[in-house]
């Protein structure tokens, strides 16, 4: 384990036969870039087989990364003055971005000198700008943003899309979600057969939006070739249960759910501190109990599953939350690192073929793959 902490794809680099290559846009963060060059470093020592493209202001960056020793030799700055503000409007971006550290970051994968772009920025920005400079994969009309969420799986993690890329899906997109979403459990968490389940306001099959309807006929129909098992309709409260591994929805419920799971984890362990410092006795009991505390603490810290994935692309995004400090930083990298050792951008563009017969025969030449190595 990495000192990135509990990272569901975190770990010992594995032998690769190049360098991956991460490009990261130093700027756009809440904290700036000083949390983003600590979190490179903190994963860095970890992973020696990541090189780093790092865009923003040569001035500021430089001795940043001249604190780390670890970064030494591993760290190419990119110059680039302008700055994506978490403020800055995503039609104004597109108009507008050329010149930013964002476009830059996003352009090194489009060209090739990178395999993963990694961003704290700007969201709804990364993604018009990404969809601009990277482009859709055919057949995707709508990307999706896929986070992995704390689970009873013996993985640890879930995965659930779509959690803010779009706020309205139809059944044709909710089809693509369980699609993107089966590589993405594949290649980021190594689940071979991956379960999916689509939310739904309960699990009886009369339940729902006609669209939903529509699009479990679709899914059911794909799992054969597909390679997954589709368990049915899921609930808000299956979200981290052991029932399902991949579960899809549309952007405003995805995005709603993982605020909602966001702001309570942290108002637990606030209660938590209080609970253990209100009283000596209290206080004798948490460092009693500091073991078990510390792994729920860890277990509860979205810092830790730290990164949204941009699916539909062609090319990898991980969006990193705008106010990741170094560890959330760190978590978000070692998720771009998994990505980019499984070849995954060239594994969901196979599985995204425009026709389901396409899809059917490129899911097979993936999944030989996979069993390869990935």
């Amino acid at each position: 384990m990495t000192r990135a902490g509990d990272n569901p794809v975190g770990g010992a680099a594995a032998a690769t036969a190049r360098p991956v290559r991460l490009s990261v846009d130093a700027m756009g963060g809440d904290r700036g870039p000083s949390a983003v060059v600590d979190g490179m470093a903190r994963m860095a020592g970890a992973n020696p087989d990541a090189r780093f493209l790092l865009h923003g202001d040569e001035a500021v960056l430089a001795p940043l990364v001249g604190r780390h020793g670890v970064l030494a030799g591993r760290v190419e700055i990119r110059h680039a003055a302008g700055v994506v503000s978490m403020e800055d409007k995503p039609s104004q971006v597109m108009r507008h971005g050329k010149g930013t550290s964002m476009w830059s970051a996003l352009a090194a994968v489009r060209d090739g000198a990178a395999d993963v772009a990694v961003s704290c920025g700007n969201t709804g920005a990364l993604m018009a700008l990404s969809m601009l400079v990277l482009r859709r994969l055919p057949g995707v009309p709508r990307p999706a943003i896929a986070i992995l969420w704390p689970s009873r799986n013996p993985q640890g993690y879930n995965v659930m899309l779509d959690v803010g890329a779009d706020v309205k899906a139809e059944a044709e997109d909710l089809r693509r979600f369980a699609l993107m979403g089966t590589s993405y459990a594949r290649n980021g968490l190594g689940i071979a057969r991956p379960r999916i389940g689509l939310m739904n306001v309960g699990t009886e099959a009369h339940k729902g939006r006609p669209e939903l309807h529509e699009a479990a006929e679709l899914i059911a129909a794909d799992a054969a070739a597909a390679r997954f098992d589709y368990v049915g309709f899921v609930e808000g409260s299956d979200i981290p249960s052991e029932k399902v591994d991949v579960i899809v929805t549309d952007g405003f419920t995805g995005n709603v759910a993982l605020k909602t799971a966001e702001g309570t984890a942290t108002f637990i362990r606030s209660l938590l501190r209080e609970a253990f410092t209100r009283t000596p006795p209290a206080r004798l009991a948490a460092l009693t109990a500091r073991g078990p505390l510390g792994w729920l603490a860890r277990r509860i810290d979205p810092r830790r599953a730290n990164g949204g994935v941009f699916l539909g692309l062609r090319g990898t995004v991980v969006k990193s939350h705008g106010s990741a400090d170094r560890v959330g930083v760190a978590a978000a990298l070692e998720l771009a690192c998994r990505l980019a050792r499984s070849d995954f951008s060239r594994k969901l563009a196979l599985r995204l073929q425009p026709s389901l017969a396409a899809e059917g025969a490129a899911g097979d030449r993936e999944d030989e793959q996979e069993r390869g190595g990935a």
